[in-house]
């Protein structure tokens, strides 16, 4: 295939859908064709998150160059993110925190539907990765006559599933990956065990100075999700208190200031009509709190601001989000009624959106087809190829 013909779409949407006539942010999306091939349906790409830009073209994400045979991709900076509208600093933390109550996937569906009503399309298909497949989910839920069909990689989530229970079943399957892991690499769990004692002590740090206390340390385990089981045993070849173990984990802990929307939203895209309430911290199992060797992944706990310089400023923030009450997101009844194709990969061993609510979630819709691959969360951006031609392959048969 040829270099793909690509143009760039600029679409000012409403900050508050419900208030048109509000403030506008910008939304960047990108447009993907094969060659000069205008007549292909379209692909939503949804990126995961939440606070995850698109993917650019210099590193070409695998299943594209497969979905281009038979759509043209439509590469969606989600609110907040690449190109689109960028969140800025908090200037004030009520402001602030009623602003970013705009940023979830309620919002981003209906910036997808101003970009299909603008585009002149009657129906697309919607491809979404993790936290894409919450946003493509709610689509599915609202606005299903504007669907032809939906994808969901790794991101099919639970439904009449409250935050509590979900982070139960994150927290039994990250014990279960790190039980594994220390299993493996005996050197790499005492090194680690060796670390917590010095996090423990206030004496990790990054290389910028910033602590690095127990609960921000262990989170590094969201690697165990993402097929790295060997980058966090090399990581611990090196003593906790060199630069270069400072430096390593640095960038494997999943919270950090390159974008704060990913850190702040994180709890909130679970909440389905309910509160979070730092509902991870409040759910921690004392068997996991406990042990060293046991880490954890996605669970955000106040730390991760307290200790972050780039993330300290958005604590206040952070506390006013964890008390707002979400609006609900899905419609079992209008779910069961959706007469459109769908097709999932749900991953056995995803320590982020749980197979057994994946699965249940898969039984409501109608025309669904789910299968099982044993790879990780991020199959989509490791394994494309071959997730891509799975979905659209199901999805045939739905």
């Amino acid at each position: 295939m040829s270099a793909p013909r690509v143009i760039d779409h600029v679409l000012a949407v409403p900050l508050d859908h419900d208030a048109p006539a509000g403030p506008a942010i910008d939304l960047f999306v990108r447009a993907v064709a094969a060659d000069d091939e205008v007549t292909r349906p379209y692909l939503v790409f949804l990126q995961g998150g939440p606070g995850g830009e698109s993917p650019r073209l210099s590193g070409e994400p695998g299943w594209l160059h497969a979905a281009l045979r038979d759509f043209r991709v439509l590469l969606v900076d989600q609110r907040g993110t690449g190109r689109s509208s960028p969140v800025g600093e908090p200037s004030g933390a009520v402001d602030a925190a009623d602003y970013l109550t705009h940023f979830r996937a309620d919002s981003i569906v209906r910036d997808c539907e101003a970009l299909r009503e603008h585009l002149g399309v009657r129906q697309w298909t919607v491809l979404g990765q993790s936290f894409g497949g919450f946003c493509a989910l709610h689509y599915l839920s609202t606005r299903p006559q504007s669907l032809a069909g939906v994808l969901f990689a790794g991101g099919l989530p639970p439904v009449g599933v409250s935050i509590e229970e979900v982070y139960a079943a994150t927290y039994a399957e990250m014990g279960a990956l790190s039980r594994e892991w220390a299993h493996r690499f005996p050197a790499a769990r005492d090194a680690l065990v060796e670390a917590v004692r010095l996090a423990e002590a206030g004496r990790l740090r990054t290389l910028g100075a910033d602590p690095i206390g127990v609960r921000r340390l262990l989170s590094i385990g969201g690697g165990l999700g993402m097929g790295k089981d060997e980058v966090l045993r090399d990581m611990f070849d090196f003593a906790p208190d060199s630069t270069f173990f400072r430096a390593d984990v640095e960038t494997q802990i999943p919270f950090s200031g390159r974008n704060p929307l990913y850190s702040l939203l994180q709890e909130a895209c679970y909440a389905d009509g309910e509160t979070t309430r730092w509902a991870a911290a409040r759910v921690l199992p004392r068997e996991i709190a406990d042990d060293p060797t046991m880490m954890t992944g996605e669970h955000l706990f106040p730390e991760h601001f307290q200790e972050s310089s780039a993330l300290r400023p958005w604590f206040e923030v952070a506390q006013l989000l964890a008390k707002h009450r979400w609006p609900r997101l899905y419609d079992a009844g209008a779910l069961a009624g959706a007469d459109v194709r769908c097709a999932a990969v749900v991953y056995p061993r995803d320590p982020f959106v749980p197979r057994e609510h994946s699965l249940a979630t898969a039984a409501l819709l109608p025309r669904m087809r789910a299968v099982e691959m044993d790879l990780p969360h991020n199959a989509l951006r490791t394994h494309g190829d071959t997730v891509i031609a799975q979905l659209l392959e199901s999805v045939a048969e739905a």
